[in-house]
């Protein structure tokens, strides 16, 4: 996996990552160093009984602003669960943890859940970490369960062309998607670049996380929306497919 980020960020790995300088110190900002996010949430993911397999590491070229993502030993066949992480020493953002997952044919991200610790960095937001981060991870299990039935219903939900264009305009009207990318999502949709099977919520959700590569690390919310409109689209597929069976048998 290539950690795709938007605002001009690089890859590195870890031990690039625990080299780089974190800012001094002064009485109301205390840094947190961006490994040592790393550090204390593999080692909680690890509590709780989560294996991380693959990790990737981005900053800004400044060194301030941190992205990172870590894939868990996941039974699921073409998609497994991932962990995404922030931080930021400008005080751009919060330390920001996101629940989501990560499809292996073409690297599509999405979160389905997204938290902040929402603590100034001081002295004792930095001592409070570990507890502040296991208060996060502690429901994940769950959360992974709950995502797992969510992609299981978008792979057995059929849509139509209608249900399409109305779930993409919703999507532009949430704003997660500019008026500028509806194109390459119905291009996507029309002529996938990668087996996304049939024309299901499915095929729609990697159409538009493929769309927005390089955005959705930094900002996990836009897939926790896109979830909002797809679990609606879907909930409306259902309901009309009810109908029209109902019509049939009449």
């Amino acid at each position: 996996m290539t950690l795709m980020l938007h605002a001009g960020a690089t890859p590195l790995d870890y031990a690039e990552l625990r080299g780089l300088q974190t800012p001094d110190p002064t009485p109301t900002h205390v840094p947190i160093p961006h490994h040592r996010l790393v550090d204390v949430v593999r080692l909680t993911l690890g509590f709780y009984g989560h294996t991380v397999e693959e990790e990737h590491h981005g900053v800004t070229p400044d060194g301030m602003r941190y992205f990172g993502v870590l894939s868990l030993k996941s039974t699921y066949g073409d998609y497994t669960d991932t962990v995404g992480l922030r931080n930021s020493h400008d005080k751009t953002f919060p330390i920001g943890l996101s629940f989501g997952s990560r499809v292996f044919v073409c690297d599509n991200l999405a979160f389905i859940a997204d938290h902040v610790v929402r603590r100034k960095h001081t002295a004792q937001a930095k001592r409070d970490l570990p507890g502040l981060v296991g208060d996060l991870i502690e429901p994940l299990a769950d959360q992974r369960d709950a995502q797992h039935r969510t992609i299981a219903r978008y792979r057995t939900t059929n849509l139509s062309q209608a249900a399409v264009d109305h779930a993409v305009l919703e999507l532009y009207r949430a704003e997660v998607i500019t008026v500028t990318r509806i194109g390459s999502v119905m291009e996507r949709w029309e002529d996938p670049p990668h087996d996304w099977g049939v024309k299901t919520a499915w095929r729609l959700f990697n159409c538009v996380t493929h769309a927005l590569e390089g955005r959705i690390a930094e900002q996990p919310a836009l897939t926790s929306r896109l979830h909002q409109v797809l679990n609606a689209t879907c909930a409306g597929s259902s309901v009309a497919g009810s109908a029209n069976e109902e019509i049939v048998a009449a």
